[in-house]
């Protein structure tokens, strides 16, 4: 059977088809769709395949390690900063192993399309010493999966799975299968004190897995996903890996490319075959989406004087995406017409919905802190950290997902005031809870907004963890009703919150202030949905 899949459709219908338990994730572009399509397959209802949102990454790393641990096979999707959130439960997954094959897959996002910054996961996998893997078209995303499973199944270790976002979100053909494997029984024969990291197991485990290096590199050697293509000139090889690969084929699409090229999609990098390349060679141009991890690794594994040429050396940009003008430049070939830009498209800056709810939580702020003087307000994650630009400039720092009320305590610690923080009520949950609990613990001097829009907004509408239970949440961790607030953000309730905002600013201990109004573009669906069902 033949679909038009997006890469992250490809990965999750891949997971399906190899037999899936339970995906766990966090929403985060560019890899929102894999769970996505799960929770909307026909298939994964009539398996009861767990596919419910989890409340930060670390929780869905540590989730699908329980699902693996019984037997089962479970996927964990995150974007590429999502692994550091997971990173403890990650690496240390490495280590007490696998019994049900599990899977991390990441998707990275060069040039930053929507993230802070540019982060190559390969170097996550080479640190736990786990095998990982990177397709290069749709084909092998879906084809890897079952792939996958298998190899952490038999080397009883998780497999990390890296894409980018053009992988990710870009459509292709695929073929799938038309028997679906059975979802593995509950497993209770695994050695289960390899799950319990006191020393001295976590010391016997340890050598175990960096014995397993060499067996995994020669695994690598031996892929199908790893191969080498002789060609007649030799003055140059390529080295290749993910959606590089495909832009040097694209280069040479009307005819056999001259130079000997090897493609990685398998790790660790597969020394033998990059011997082979450097040892036959003048040179070597390594094609690579993300950071120089090839590239760098190259120059301590390859014998001779071959030249090794790619991002550290200029012939391909340091940093940002590549395309296929970048690769055929890099080659030496001329720059295809239909892939410049085009100077007659204006970019336009993102902006906050008209009749958002954090438009009138930005308003008040700024009407109430300019009564103030050297104010400070500490953003966060989501939508609402479009309140830096034009027309509010309202937010003077945004760093990662929970980070505004710790960093407002850490402000406040050194003496500013008026601290204030404002985070979204996904991110609140995610990574925000335990920065309050300080907060509350040592009655810091600051004012927090969870500006709630009842969904988690910013990467398509999905449902937000802590949804009508954020007053009973800050009365848990220990929070005075007295200092606890709820609004609805409109224009007619402005006297009322800027009233409130100076209550509580001039207030010299912890307070929480929760804007609540649903999200302009969730409310528009759910309307429709209304309408549908009359």
């Amino acid at each position: 059977m033949k679909k038009l899949l997006l890469g992250d459709e490809a990965i999750a219908q891949g997971a399906l088809d190899a037999g899936l338990s339970g995906v766990y994730a966090y929403p985060g572009t560019p890899s929102t769709e894999i769970t996505e399509y799960i929770q909307d397959s026909p298939l994964a209802k009539e398996r009861n395949v767990h596919s419910r949102w989890s409340t930060n990454e670390k929780t869905a790393m540590e989730a699908a390690l329980g699902m693996s641990y019984m037997g089962k096979r479970a996927l964990v999707c995150m974007k590429h900063v999502g692994l550091n959130v997971c990173a403890d439960p990650f690496v240390n997954s490495a280590m007490t192993g696998t019994n049900g094959g599990i899977i991390v897959l990441v998707a990275d996002d060069p040039s930053m399309h929507s993230s802070q910054d540019e982060q190559d996961s390969r170097f996550y996998g080479k640190f736990a010493m786990i095998p990982t893997l990177e397709p290069s078209s749709q084909q092998e995303a879906y084809d890897m999966m079952a792939f996958a499973y298998d190899l952490s199944e038999r080397i009883q270790l998780p497999v990390l799975m890296r894409v980018t976002t053009r992988m990710a979100h870009s459509r292709a053909v695929v073929e799938i299968s038309d028997t679906p494997r059975l979802q593995n029984e509950l497993n209770y024969n695994a050695k289960a004190a390899n799950w319990v990291l006191l020393p001295a197991n976590a010391r016997r485990r340890n050598v175990v897995v960096t014995e397993q290096q060499a067996e995994l590199e020669q695994m690598a050697v031996e892929s199908q996903y790893n191969k080498y293509v002789d060609g007649k000139d030799h003055s140059l090889g390529i080295i290749a890996s993910g959606i590089g690969f495909n832009y040097v084929m694209e280069s040479y699409k009307d005819e056999p490319c001259p130079y000997p090229v090897l493609k990685v999609s398998q790790y660790p990098l597969p020394k033998a075959l990059v011997r082979r390349m450097t040892e036959e060679c003048d040179s070597v141009l390594v094609v690579e989406e993300g950071q120089p991890f090839i590239e760098d690794m190259l120059r301590g594994v390859m014998p001779g004087n071959a030249e090794v040429k790619g991002r550290l050396t200029g012939e391909l940009p340091r940093t940002g995406e590549l395309n296929p003008d970048l690769v055929r430049r890099a080659l030496g070939l001329p720059v295809a017409e239909n892939y410049a830009a085009c100077d007659d498209v204006a970019p336009r800056p993102p902006m906050l919905c008209q009749g958002c709810g954090h438009r009138d939580v930005y308003a008040a702020l700024n009407e109430v802190l300019r009564e103030y003087e050297n104010a400070r307000v500490f953003g966060d994650i989501g939508c609402y950290t479009l309140g830096f630009l034009p027309p509010f400039r309202a937010i003077h720092s945004c760093v990662d997902m929970g980070a505004s009320i710790t960093m407002a305590k850490g402000a406040a610690d050194a003496g500013q005031w008026p601290a204030v923080a404002i985070i979204g009520d996904s991110t609140f949950t995610h990574s925000g809870m335990t920065g309050l609990l300080d907060a509350i613990n040592e009655n810091a001097d600051i004012t927090v907004i969870i500006s709630d829009n009842l969904t988690t907004a910013m990467t398509g509408g999905q449902d937000s963890a802590g949804t009508n239970k954020f007053e009973a949440i800050c009365r848990g961790l220990g929070l005075s009703d007295d200092h606890l607030h709820v609004v609805v953000p409109l224009a007619k309730n402005m006297p009322e919150i800027t009233q409130l905002l100076r209550d509580e600013i001039n207030y010299h201990g912890t307070s929480v202030i929760i804007p609540r109004r649903e999200c302009m573009q969730t409310l528009q669906r759910h309307l429709k949905q209304k309408r549908a069902k009359k």
